[in-house]
């Protein structure tokens, strides 16, 4: 198995939340979201990013600007509308769903799994068993993702 591939598809899975996150503080211009990108670790081309900001405003999910540019040519700056603040919040919430059983699993976290009458169900032999169980105390259990959660550290600027 080629571990590059793996690792542009998990890029890419993440790709698009990730510039939606960064015009959703603010407009953004594209060399700014490349360059906040870079410093994520998570590079990414000029060709990538602006067909993919192409799509995201033909479904309504981005608007932009021009601004005069005293440089050079005007820029254009990208901001969600309203339909992209709504689909913004719906990618939030499936990403801390998802980074958080991620991190169960890579991080052996345990989570209990008990039917709501309280029984354990346990296979021995191949056959499920049932059986009382002790409870242990209520742990606090932040879902907010830190910064340590998720790491993606890609080698090459595929995307």
């Amino acid at each position: 198995m080629n571990i590059e591939n793996t690792q542009s598809q998990m890029r890419k899975g993440v790709l698009e939340f990730c510039i939606l996150s960064i015009i959703q503080r603010e407009e953004a211009y594209p060399s700014d979201i490349i360059e906040e990108m870079k410093k994520a670790h998570l590079n990414i081309l000029e060709g990538t990013l602006y067909p993919l900001l192409t799509r995201l405003k033909n479904a309504d999910l981005l608007a932009y600007r021009w601004v005069e540019s005293s440089g050079g040519p005007p820029r254009k700056y990208f901001s969600l509308t309203e339909k992209g603040a709504a689909f913004y919040k719906e990618l939030e919430n499936t990403w801390r769903e998802m980074s958080d059983s991620v991190e169960r699993v890579i991080g052996n976290k345990k989570e209990s799994n008990l039917p709501a009458e309280g029984r354990a169900v346990e296979k021995v032999g191949g056959v499920e068993e049932e059986g009382d169980i002790q409870q242990l105390p209520e742990q606090s259990t932040n879902t907010e993702p830190s910064s340590t959660d998720v790491n993606i550290h890609p080698t090459t600027d595929q995307a």
